[in-house]
């Protein structure tokens, strides 16, 4: 059976972050030949085309994380209608210098939960337009754009009943996605 590794990025820092704990839910709802490595973006330097020649250990890692991963999944909250800067900042940090973009032809996933009422659907659609210039194929449909409310995580972390059959299908999609386009 062949092994698949993820790459994730979570878009918050928060340590009690929604995101977070969709994303370990999520992973759960895989089939075992999927490793989920959650990748670190909290210690990554400003952008500064300045330092391209020269990048900081932690950009290295993250580009070496990407670059090894048969997919990626990002899970991001929503800040002021869009994605969060320190993504942003992962995300150029690892597409540089140009040419040498590690999300390059990388499948990936777009995900994301919010106590709003529509989710992250603008940071969701905002990220699909980056992902897009940085030649990241991603998943399509299903959308999820979840709200966070009681009863959305069970007891133990898991996804609650009212919402698990439809994440399980997008993961079911997702799964799929990665194995069609991994290369």
């Amino acid at each position: 059976m062949s092994q698949y590794r993820i790459a994730v990025i979570v878009g918050s820092l928060r340590k009690e972050s929604f995101n977070k704990k969709l994303a370990h839910a999520l992973i759960r709802l895989a089939p075992a030949e999927f490793r989920f490595e959650f990748s670190r973006i909290d210690d990554l330097p400003l952008y500064d085309q300045d330092d391209d020649a020269n990048q900081a250990d932690s950009v290295k890692r993250l580009k070496q994380e990407v670059a090894t991963a048969q997919g990626l999944l990002f899970v991001t909250p929503e800040y002021n209608r869009s994605i969060p800067g320190v993504l942003k900042n992962a995300l150029d940090q690892a597409s540089r210098p140009y040419g040498t973009s590690a999300w390059n032809g990388k499948p990936a996933g777009v995900i994301g939960i919010s106590v709003g009422a529509i989710g992250t659907a603008l940071a969701q659609q905002h990220l699909r337009n980056v992902l897009a210039y940085l030649n990241v194929p991603t998943l399509g449909q299903p959308e999820a754009f979840l709200q966070a409310k009681e009863g959305f995580f069970d007891a133990d972390g898991n996804i609650g009943s009212g919402s698990r059959e439809f994440l399980q299908g997008w993961m079911d999609r997702y799964v799929a996605w990665i194995k069609q386009h991994a290369g």
